[in-house]
């Protein structure tokens, strides 16, 4: 996995947010394909599971917000999620794009990019979701080009207990006590909270523990900057372009 590979070395990492979503529809096969384009490392993407235990692609448990229909995830069927449009309402452009399952995302982006597949819940996580990520990248052999994350820590912790191989993160906003404490409970190889809560102490202590620093979202180079500053191994940002023009500039990007 590149961020264990490249942690603590300056060289940053570009995450691709939900594929490239300032330039594209979110979580859709032409926002990820843009994202890599664009010059992003890695691709993020968020997963639910279907009525019939299918695992979708979308951010919100409700599909309201990204697609032309009305209705939770949990309560569809994977055929009945693919009939929406989930590019319209971004941009008339980008009409008929569909919501991708997570097989057609692992299906591009097997020897292409590496993923981050963060666990969701509506409110909490579908019990055996972890079974059914790890199950699909034993099948896609996949195990060591993903890291799983979640807000729901539990479930990174059972993503690491079933197949030790995959590399986990725990995602998080505010100020805990302990993150480091916390990511260990979790197994967690990676602390992953918003921007506003990383210090340049807060960094050294994660690769001293052996960590992995991540921090999402920047969109900008004043962000980027700031964060960079500070050692962040990698950064998530709905705009790839612009955080690889600015990492190439400064020389702190992975030659692709």
């Amino acid at each position: 996995m590149l961020e264990l590979e490249l942690k603590n070395t300056g060289t940053v990492l570009v995450t691709g947010h939900r594929g490239a979503m300032g330039l594209a529809p979110e979580h859709t096969m032409v926002s990820f394909a843009k994202g890599f384009e664009l010059g992003a490392d890695m691709l993020e993407l968020d997963i639910h599971v279907t009525r019939d235990d299918q695992l979708a692609v979308m951010h919100d448990g409700d599909v309201s917000r990204t697609t032309n229909g009305t209705g939770h995830i949990k309560n569809m069927t994977l055929a009945e999620i693919k009939k929406l449009d989930a590019g319209v309402k971004f941009d008339a452009r980008f009409s008929g794009e569909r919501v991708p399952s997570l097989n057609e995302v692992l299906e591009y982006a097997k020897g292409r990019i590496q993923l981050a597949i963060e666990i969701k819940g509506d409110p909490l996580p579908t019990p055996g979701i972890e079974e059914k990520l790890v199950k699909l990248l034993r099948e896609y052999k996949m195990l060591d080009d993903v890291v799983a994350i979640s807000f729901h820590h539990i479930a990174v912790k059972r993503v690491k207990e079933l197949e030790p191989r995959i590399m986990t993160g725990i995602l998080y906003t505010g100020m805990p006590v302990d993150p480091l404490a916390a990511a260990r409970a979790a197994k967690s190889d990676s602390l992953r909270p918003s921007w506003q809560y990383w210090t340049p102490e807060l960094v050294k202590q994660a690769h001293d523990a052996g960590l992995v620093a991540h921090s999402w979202i920047a969109n900008d180079e004043e962000l980027m900057s700031y964060l960079v500053s500070m050692g962040i191994d990698s950064i998530g940002t709905n705009y790839p372009d612009r955080m690889r023009a600015y990492l190439d500039r400064i020389g702190k990007s992975r030659k692709r």
